[in-house]
């Protein structure tokens, strides 16, 4: 092989742009994964139950320079030592099937082998797994926490003292436990257990997407119909459905033919109806006949009550100022928090003011282009003849900026309202916020599939050093979220950021 300007002898593959991955060798040509093109947050499905769209086993074959398609539903591939053959994982079998061609289509030929998994049995003890699991805890975080010194902690002697409750573990449960604490003793954020597992595959409690609650008369009535978010495919209201038609004041009195008790309501009549379509007998608020329609529960209203509790605080924000203050909350700074941006971003913007509310943000690491919106100065405009006119650059605030943070603004959340801080986009007002800034990146997990997170990529900010991590950021202006005020629905951060809006545009 010729070393020398090896790089500048680079020749692409004559195929179209895609996403590939997984490039191996084999005979006569090299294999790889094509994936689909699709949206990170999964909208491109027609519905969002529907399964995402599979990936693709390609080959390129080197003498006769094409590309061939050698399966559908290519999940996992490996290619035998001699090229000839490939052990690929498709719609939950494994099977052998050639490297160089289509397999057939006959599970009983040879070029289109399944391999018999089920007679696979394994012994595990689990009492040696969980010692196994204990020494790989403590090694891996060693290797990766951010400082060599673990921060000045004997970590080898935590381990040693923490190692004979090893032997008093009674379960899973317990030894997710016990890793806490070991991790704990470290003093830093991120460093999580998180055991295997998930929603199970039982039938789920339909919910209705509205507010109920149960009259004097003993009927259960509606009292707040949650809008559908249609830029959402998540954020689906049953009852706002076309053809639907039931509104606030309706009494559900029937679901599925079964009477609603007076006493539990609805509810149980609801179970295992989410994703299926149930009939509900509704008493009109006006009176009159009663009236059948049929409903699809969901089995998830938070979409639908975090995009109702947004609407509900910019129809506020926009009431108190007269029009002249945008609102954008930011619930993440992840792919759907930025989704969330710009769904109102440029119509929030184009107001006089703009409150960024950041509260109850679960971090990330998107925080910077958060920041580099906010950041944005206008020196331009552009006049389309018939059309509104826009900024240079767009999506840039017009005036005064005003964030809102609480103690739930965490991680990536923690470090957008420093950013701002420090430099001077406007004030941060509410109270001091989570104060965990060492990052993770999730890349380990133990033999029975239990991720454990190493703190490993520390922030230094300007005007906090180190200091964010274990304090948080400080707001310009404290503003304490009493128990009182959200019992009388009164959002007093909100208000001070409105005030504060406002005097900047005065």
């Amino acid at each position: 092989i010729d070393l020398d300007g090896l790089a500048d002898r680079i020749v692409p593959f004559p195929v179209e742009a895609g996403r590939y991955s997984g490039l191996r060798a084999a005979k006569d040509g090299v294999l790889w994964l094509r994936h689909p093109v699709q949206g990170v947050l999964g909208v491109s499905r027609a519905t969002p139950d529907d399964p995402a769209p599979h990936s693709e086993l390609e080959r390129y074959d080197l003498a006769q320079q094409r590309l061939e398609h050698l399966a559908a539903e290519a999940d996992h591939f490996e290619v035998s030592g001699d090229g000839k053959r490939v052990l690929l994982w498709t719609g939950g079998r494994l099977k052998v099937v050639p490297s160089d061609r289509r397999a057939s289509g006959d599970d009983d030929s040879d070029t289109n082998i399944t391999v018999d998994l089920s007679r696979v049995r394994q012994t595990i003890d689990p009492a040696a797994e969980w010692r196994q699991m204990f020494d790989e805890t403590g090694r891996i975080m060693r290797d990766h926490f951010w400082r060599p010194d673990m921060n000045g902690v004997d970590w080898d002697g935590v381990l040693d003292r923490y190692r004979p409750v090893v032997d008093r573990v009674a379960t899973h449960d317990d030894l997710v436990d016990l890793l806490w604490e070991v991790q704990g003793e470290l003093g830093t954020s991120h460093a999580y257990v998180v055991p295997r597992g998930g929603h199970g595959h039982g039938d789920r409690q339909g919910l209705l997407g509205a507010d109920l609650s149960r009259h004097p008369d003993g009927t259960w009535r509606i009292d707040r119909v949650l809008p559908s978010e249609t830029s959402d495919p998540e954020a689906r209201s049953p009852l706002a459905a076309p053809g639907v038609a039931v509104r606030a004041g309706d009494a559900v009195v029937a679901v599925g033919g079964q009477p609603v008790d007076p006493v539990t309501g609805p509810g149980p009549l609801l179970v295992g109806t989410a994703g299926r379509p149930v009939e509900l007998t509704v008493s009109p608020a006006g009176g009159g006949e009663v009236r059948h329609t049929v409903v699809l529960p969901v089995a998830d209203e938070e979409p639908l009550r975090y995009h109702a509790w947004v609407a509900d605080r910019r129809a506020y924000v926009r009431e108190r100022s007269g029009g002249r203050v945008g609102y954008l909350h930011v619930p993440d700074m992840q792919a759907p928090g930025w989704a969330q941006i710009h769904r109102d971003l440029r119509v929030e913007v184009a107001r006089e003011g703009l409150i960024v509310d950041v509260r109850e943000n679960r971090g990330g690491h998107t925080s910077q282009l958060v920041v580099e919106k906010l950041a944005r100065r206008i020196v331009g405009w552009a006049v389309p003849r018939g059309m509104r006119p826009y900024s240079y650059p767009e999506d840039a605030p017009r005036g005064p900026v005003v964030a809102v943070a609480d103690e739930f603004s965490g991680s990536d959340g923690d470090i957008v309202n420093a950013a701002i801080k420090a430099l001077g986009l406007g004030p941060v007002v509410g109270t001091r916020t989570w104060g965990g800034v060492i990052g993770i990146d999730s890349r380990y997990r133990l033999v029975d599939g239990t991720l454990v997170t190493q703190p490993k990529y520390a922030f230094w900010l300007e005007g906090y050093g180190w200091g964010v991590e274990n304090h948080g950021v400080d707001p310009d202006v404290e503003v304490v979220q009493r128990p009182q005020d959200h019992a009388a629905g009164r959002d007093a951060q909100l208000d001070e950021a409105i005030r504060l809006a406002l005097e900047a545009l005065e």
